[in-house]
C-alpha cells in the first residue's frame, strides 16, 4: 500500500491512535509483547503503511522513543510496534513499570517520506535547514542518525542541531566529508 497522507487525521483518529499506543503499552505489561492489531477494527486510512516514532515521556524527561523511517507496515501496526518498543526495548532505558505506564506522556510522530538534500557544503547545507520544521537523516559510511522535527525544541540553531546530530551517527561534531549524505522529512506529530 502507499504511505498514507498526513491531511486523512482527524482529531478522532489522533485520539485513536494515541489509545492504540498505550494500549499497546498496557498489553506488554502483561503480556510481554506488543498489542496484536486486527486491522479490519480500524478505519481504512490509518491501515495504509505508515512510518512513525513513539516518544514516551515521564515527568518532563525522555523515557523511551522507538521508530522507523520507512513505511513498511500498515500504521497502526507500526505504532502498536513501536509504543511497546519504546516502552519494554530502548536500550537507553530499563523496561517501563506498571507505576510508571499510568504517568507517560505519549508522542506520536508520522512521517512523510525522506527527500535527499543536494547542497555543496556544509555552510549550504546549513542554509537550507528548516528549523522547526526539518528532520534530518545523516549517513556517512557505516554511521546513521535522525533527529525528529520536536528535536528542535532543544537545540534550536542550525549548526547545533546538525552537529549533535553528527554525534548521534558517532561522528565527531565537527566531521565533514564530501560522502555525507542527508535527507529531510516532516512530521505530524500529537
Amino acid at each position: 500500500m502507499a504511505p498514507m497522507s498526513f491531511t486523512e487525521l482527524s482529531d478522532t483518529d489522533k485520539s485513536l491512535l494515541h489509545k492504540l499506543a498505550m494500549d499497546s503499552i498496557a498489553h506488554g505489561l502483561s503480556h510481554a509483547q506488543p498489542l496484536p492489531v486486527k486491522l479490519e477494527d480500524y478505519p481504512s486510512h490509518l491501515c495504509t503503511n505508515g512510518a512513525s516514532f513513539v516518544t514516551l515521556n515521564l515527568n518532563h524527561q525522555l523515557r523511551g522513543c522507538i521508530g522507523s523511517l520507512n513505511a513498511y507496515q500498515p500504521l497502526v501496526q507500526d505504532i502498536a510496534q513501536h509504543a511497546y518498543d519504546a516502552a519494554f526495548k530502548d536500550p537507553r532505558f530499563s523496561p517501563v513499570t506498571e507505576s510508571e505506564a499510568s504517568q507517560l506522556d505519549i508522542h506520536i510522530s508520522i512521517l512523510t517520506p525522506a527527500e535527499p538534500m543536494k547542497f555543496t557544503d556544509e555552510a549550504d547545507l546549513l542554509a537550507q535547514i528548516k528549523p522547526g520544521k526539518d528532520g534530518l537523516i545523516l549517513e556517512s559510511g557505516f554511521h546513521k542518525g535522525t533527529f525528529l522535527p520536536s528535536v528542535w525544541d532543544q537545540l534550536p540553531q542550525p549548526r547545533d542541531f546538525l552537529n549533535h546530530l553528527k554525534q548521534k551517527a558517532g561522528l565527531d561534531s565537527h566531521y565533514w566529508s564530501n560522502d555525507i549524505k542527508i535527507s529531510r522529512y516532516r512530521t505530524l506529530s500529537f
